[in-house]
């Protein structure tokens, strides 16, 4: 097999990842990969960031080996391994309980196919639906190609608020939360269990075949892990986070042995109280957003989130994210919570992570 990466190194991993989530590491996590020259033919498709973009003509198994090609051109490194993502665009649940997915170059984005009000809106999912049935597909044909030696990362289903927003429209649902309350709570609750429908689907396809868990970032589990989110309540107060978003994601965290939360840009901070009060929460993954500075700035927000207890994933540049990490271990926080992943691309940030983890016991 042209991906390098042995089961012995695998055994090495789970038993890393365990120790991380049971939250006994002395060490921060460091997903790190850096490019090396494939020993396998190209794929015969262009490599794409969405699978979406593959449109729905393109047969899985084709684009299976687009990230074939990819992951034999890649060393893994530290806490690193095998993992593809099955993207389809953030919040794809909408596409498979009938909004209209559009993709363009960048991303892919779901509308509704007609204008109603949350009164009259009833939500369902049809097992024949053509991007659930291909989401569904690429998951067993990527399972049924590495059977074991790659962690295939569930499709971003989306959070039940910003999935519900694509049918109603973000402008319009904020007003609906005033006046469709009820109706808006009782949609919440339809969303939450066709996503779960949608989840065991999906991950019955990958049964036997798959590494273990992940989810759109590469934290590996053996045990349900998700990234939960709901980037909608960035427009909403405390109080309507409680009474609309939260009972969901409670729900949730109570149903996955590795919950995490996205805590996505400085909208979301309000809530983040809020988040640490859940107790089976796990994790929480600061994003701070372009243009609000790296790690460095950010350092009240993961003190908040290691005090609080919980797992954090920071992002940023790896030379800030290093000396961040530093910095919370000289203030005597628990660093060995922390979980990092970037992908290395110049001799000096190789040796300035095998530095950071030699100090701390480790190697690349």
């Amino acid at each position: 097999m042209s991906i390098a990466f042995t089961p012995e190194r695998w055994e090495t991993i789970r038993a890393r990842y365990e120790t991380w989530w049971s939250g006994q590491s002395t060490r921060p996590m460091l997903y790190l990969t850096t490019p090396r020259a494939p020993d396998r033919p190209p794929a015969c498709l262009p490599t794409k960031g969405f699978a979406s973009h593959y449109g729905l003509d393109v047969e899985p198994a084709d684009i299976v080996d687009v990230w074939d090609a990819r992951l034999s051109g890649t060393d893994f490194l530290a806490d690193g391994f095998p993992y593809v993502w099955i993207n389809f665009g953030p919040g794809v649940l909408a596409a498979f309980l009938g909004c209209e997915l559009r993709s363009d170059a960048n991303t892919s984005w779901f509308f509704p196919t007609r204008q109603v009000r949350p009164r009259d809106l009833h939500m369902r999912l049809d097992p024949d639906n053509r991007w659930f049935r291909h989401v569904t597909a690429l998951a067993h044909a990527a399972a049924n190609r590495w059977r074991g030696t790659v962690s295939i990362g569930m499709t971003d289903l989306g959070g039940a608020s910003d999935v519900l927003a694509s049918f109603l429209t973000t402008d319009r649902m904020l007003t609906d939360l005033y006046d469709e309350p009820e109706d808006i709570q009782r949609l919440m609750w339809e969303v939450h269990t066709l996503w779960w429908q949608a989840w065991h689907t999906i991950n019955g396809a990958m049964r036997g075949g798959n590494a273990g868990y992940s989810s759109w970032t590469p934290i590996y589990s053996e045990q349900p892990y998700y990234m939960l989110q709901s980037d909608f309540c960035y427009m909403i107060g405390p109080q309507m986070f409680e009474t609309f978003v939260k009972p969901d994601l409670v729900a949730c965290c109570r149903q996955l042995p590795h919950a995490f939360y996205h805590l996505d840009g400085i909208g979301e901070l309000p809530h983040l109280d809020s988040l640490l009060a859940i107790p089976e929460l796990r994790g929480i993954q600061w994003i701070q957003g372009d243009g609000r500075g790296g790690p460095m700035k950010w350092l009240d927000v993961y003190r908040r989130i290691l005090d609080g207890g919980k797992l954090l994933q920071m992002v940023g540049k790896l030379p800030e994210a290093l000396a961040a990490i530093d910095q919370l271990a000289a203030e005597g926080r628990p660093i060995g919570r922390i979980y990092y992943n970037t992908g290395i691309g110049n001799d000096a940030d190789r040796r300035l992570a095998q530095d950071f983890l030699k100090r701390h016991g480790a190697t690349l």
